[in-house]
């Protein structure tokens, strides 16, 4: 396929540019790795944050809480600016969290869900007074002891493998054999256990995939999840105050890729909380989103190291790499390997000049942030950015690999 006929990707809008720089938090990208002092790094725009956070409050019905998923960036300071922005956190261990309670986060407002809970993280969600999502039939009478022994109630709720999947999913997380919460059809028999251990039940949390940017998939797996919710709380030992319909919103990283369309995810949970109203009266809905709130206000950036030609293809080798930003790889779930949006970012106002590939210093051939791509002529010392890099970048990328320096992350 030649370049002229190759799917492109959509354009970024969401960074400005000045004399040729890429701005970042209103700093010119090469002021801003002075200030870093090094590179390779990871930068994050407050103002995209609060941006999206904002947007999506204003699309999605009143009411309707929005949970932070932070594994998708658990960076401190970025939690913390995060805390006030939405309604609660949602963590996967117990360093996370740690990291949330730091941020201000309020334990009432916290959720705690990982299908490989130890006791010792049970103990301290039950200590710390959040929501543990329970995963297993193990985990209830360690939350019982636990409760016991501190002389606190164990917060729960009941993390439910449904019974179908989240269409079009770039993860899908439920549906069919799944290491992820209680089959639905077991969820009846676990609220009796909750109920005989005398655990303070809360509601359900259902999360049927991620990365998804079909709106009818999203609104069908939303619509789904709340009926099942319904079934299932005839069996609840207590009214359900708490209902996480997940989240699934995806971002566009690939060529031909589209921005989601939140009209009709916004009208479909409308109609469920006008439901929610008259069947679950004292229900929270929540909405848990990771990626979608701060994928896109994030960039990775390294520095050309070398650039050589090889039987006609360029290279511009970086000091950044897989080891920093394996999803940009391709190593991180992609099948087929695709091209992030990538940019020279202090060359923003120059054409392309022909296609060249952005790779790493590692010694393998998988490390490869960009194959073939249509860009400017870039020189040893030029900066090159990645796009949509705010979340599963740092901490998902293998950091230790081959010895070389570490990233940094800076909020901007």
């Amino acid at each position: 396929m030649s370049s002229s006929t190759k799917p492109v990707h959509t354009p970024l809008t969401q960074f400005a540019t000045a004399d040729g720089q890429l701005l970042v938090g209103g700093l010119p990208l090469a002021r801003l790795a002075e200030r870093v002092g090094q590179t390779p790094f990871y930068a994050y725009d407050r103002a995209l944050l609060a941006a999206r956070a904002q947007a999506l409050r204003a699309t999605l019905p009143p009411g309707l809480k929005i949970h932070y998923a932070m594994k998708a960036n658990p960076m401190p300071a970025l939690v913390a600016h995060m805390a006030g922005l939405v309604d609660g956190i949602d963590v996967a261990s117990a360093g996370e969290l740690k990291v949330a309670l730091d941020a201000g986060a309020n334990p009432q407002d916290i959720s705690f869900a990982g299908p490989g809970k130890r006791d010792a993280e049970l103990h301290q969600a039950v200590a710390a007074g959040i929501l543990v999502n329970v995963e297993s039939f193990r985990e209830i009478p360690v939350l019982a002891a636990a409760a016991q022994r501190l002389g606190l109630p164990a917060r729960v709720a009941v993390r439910v493998n449904p019974d179908f999947e989240l269409k079009a999913s770039g993860m899908k997380m439920g549906g069919g054999p799944k290491q992820f919460g209680v089959d639905a059809e077991q969820v009846p028999a676990l609220l009796a256990e909750i109920a005989g251990a005398g655990l303070s039940f809360e509601g359900f949390h259902l999360f049927a995939g991620s990365q998804n940017l079909k709106a009818e998939a999203i609104v069908e797996a939303q619509r789904k999840s709340f009926e099942l919710a319904l079934r299932l709380a005839e069996h609840a030992p207590a009214p359900v105050r708490f209902l996480n319909l997940g989240g699934g919103f995806g971002i566009p990283y690939f060529p031909g890729e589209q921005a989601l369309d939140l009209a009709p995810i916004a009208d479909n949970l409308a109609q469920i909380s006008a439901q929610a109203a008259a069947q679950l009266p004292q229900a929270e809905l929540v909405i848990e989103l990771g990626r979608y709130l701060v994928g896109e206000a994030g960039i990775y950036v390294c520095r050309v190291v070398d650039r050589k030609v090889s039987r006609g293809q360029t290279y511009l080798v970086t000091d950044g790499g897989l080891h920093h930003h394996l999803a940009a790889s391709g190593n991180f779930g992609q099948v087929i390997r695709k091209n992030y949006p990538v940019a020279v970012g202090n060359r923003m106002d120059a054409a392309a000049a022909g296609e060249a590939s952005v790779v790493g210093p590692l010694c393998t051939p998988l490390d490869v942030l960009a194959d073939r791509m249509s860009l400017p002529a870039a020189e040893i010392g030029d900066l090159v950015v990645v796009f949509q890099s705010g979340a599963y970048g740092f901490t998902a990328s293998p950091e230790r690999f081959l010895g070389h320096p570490a990233a940094v992350e800076v909020l901007v």
